[in-house]
């Protein structure tokens, strides 16, 4: 089970492969390793749920900003 939220964790993390290149796998896993100790295998999917709700609004105001910008056009 715990290897699933590490899985989703990396996935989510370094989806940019550009940053792959910048750390070595040994500097991905003590990231993940220290993630894991200091929130606990519980509090990791509601802290990436977070942070994915905080992308989405994000994404939703940047949006409607391109939205407004092109009816003043």
């Amino acid at each position: 089970m715990l290897s699933i939220y590490i899985h989703k964790i990396i996935k989510t993390m370094f989806a940019n492969t550009v940053f792959l290149g910048i750390m070595g796998h040994w500097e991905i896993l003590i990231i993940v390793l220290i993630v894991v100790l200091i929130f606990g295998g519980k509090k990791i999917p509601e802290l990436f749920k977070g942070v994915g709700e905080g992308m989405k609004e994000f994404k939703k105001a940047t949006k409607e900003e391109e939205e407004e910008k092109d009816e003043e056009k």
